[in-house]
């Protein structure tokens, strides 16, 4: 990685964190009683926050699309579950906008298949971003149809919108800034990942024209079946099975905010400590099911905490430690194992992302069995 990219990977990570600190913080506002102007600001700077974090998620999937690592191995996914998640994704910024929102799913209930769920999600989020953006009123209808067969799940998708949405062209670049210049930054890079994900799944696209003033993006996808011995994944959203006391520790007021925020999303409760020295101390009481530890801070690191809470002796010395890094290369990640870290979740953070590293450290052995 040259320097440049390194300095603008490290700023985007910047303003990615400062941002989610943002939004923890007017989470922490909504919930105050505020005069009506008051509550009118806070939601204001909320869908600000909230639209720039999603226009840096987009620039950074764009850039990995045009930068490929390791591609996303195919995990089983509830089809209809893709669904639901697409309905609550767009459903309130859809209502925001004047637009009713119908979403539809046609085939088993349980229907699956293996596939990337983010860039599936991705595919609608394009298709639904550009025809409520251009629809002003009325109504946006989303559907999916699954079909099972003899060599795998067959896709149906289709979004209905406004005249000349859901493009089917080839002239990429005119069509991206075309809906820049008629909807934004955030709708145009949402249809280019949306175009993106599908031709890297090697579907297939194209527009109908319907009676009056409006087309259908249709796109079919094949994908494969899930084995009948693979568990299927759940989702993002899944409950982490129980309360624990967790403490976390960062030398950022912001970042223990965010995370304490996270923590109390999933129905747990939290202390906070501000550096290695306090995280050792707060352990030895024994009162913490699991520890959140940032590792670069002053006078202890985080590292150096996680040893020192290691050779405390009993249940105390074994209590799962998360490292919170925003280096989370490979290298890096085994090191932070090697003394003693149970898993890392990389900064910025997201939900399902600690989710998944709390239920690994506060289930152990499930974790096992799933691995």
């Amino acid at each position: 990685m040259s320097l440049p990219e390194f300095i603008s990977d490290r700023i985007a990570a910047e303003v990615r964190q400062q941002m989610e600190g943002v939004l923890a913080l007017t989470g922490q506002l909504a919930r105050q009683r505020l005069t009506p102007d008051g509550e009118a600001c806070v939601a204001s700077v909320t869908e600000a926050a909230e639209g720039l974090l999603r226009i840096m998620t987009a620039a950074a999937d764009l850039r990995a699309t045009i930068n490929p690592g390791p591609r996303t191995v195919p995990e089983p996914v509830v089809l209809r579950e893709v669904m639901d998640e697409v309905q609550q994704r767009w459903e309130p910024r859809a209502a925001e906008a004047g637009v009713t929102l119908l979403v539809s799913f046609s085939g088993e209930p349980e229907a699956a298949a293996l596939a990337d769920r983010r860039r599936l999600i991705q595919i609608f989020d394009g298709f639904i971003g550009e025809a409520v953006g251009a629809q002003g009123r009325g109504a946006v209808e989303a559907g999916l149809s699954a079909f099972a067969g003899p060599d795998g799940v067959v896709l149906e998708g289709r979004v209905r919108g406004p005249r000349d949405t859901g493009w089917d062209d080839r002239d990429v670049e005119a069509r991206v800034r075309s809906i820049d210049e008629r909807l934004g930054l955030e709708v145009a890079l949402g249809a280019l990942l949306a175009r993106s994900a599908l031709d890297e799944m090697g579907g297939e696209l194209h527009r109908e024209a319907n009676a009056g003033a409006s087309d259908t993006a249709a796109f079919t996808l094949r994908l494969d079946t899930v084995p009948e011995s693979t568990p299927t994944a759940a989702g993002p959203t899944e409950d982490a099975g129980r309360a624990a006391h967790i403490l976390v520790v960062d030398d950022n007021a912001t970042n223990r905010m965010v995370a304490q925020s996270l923590v109390e999303m999933f129905d747990c409760t939290s202390e906070a400590a501000e550096d290695g020295e306090e995280a050792v101390e707060a352990a030895r009481s024994g009162r913490f099911d699991l520890i959140l530890m940032d590792i670069r801070m002053p006078r202890m690191d985080g590292v150096a905490a996680t040893r020192a809470i290691r050779a405390l002796p009993g249940r105390i010395g074994a209590t799962p430690i998360i490292a919170l890094t925003a280096n989370a290369d490979p290298e890096d990640a085994e090191a932070y194992l090697a003394a003693g870290m149970n898993g890392v979740v990389e900064k910025p953070m997201k939900p399902e992302h600690l989710l998944q590293a709390l239920q690994a450290a506060l289930d152990p052995g499930g974790a096992a069995a799933a691995a």
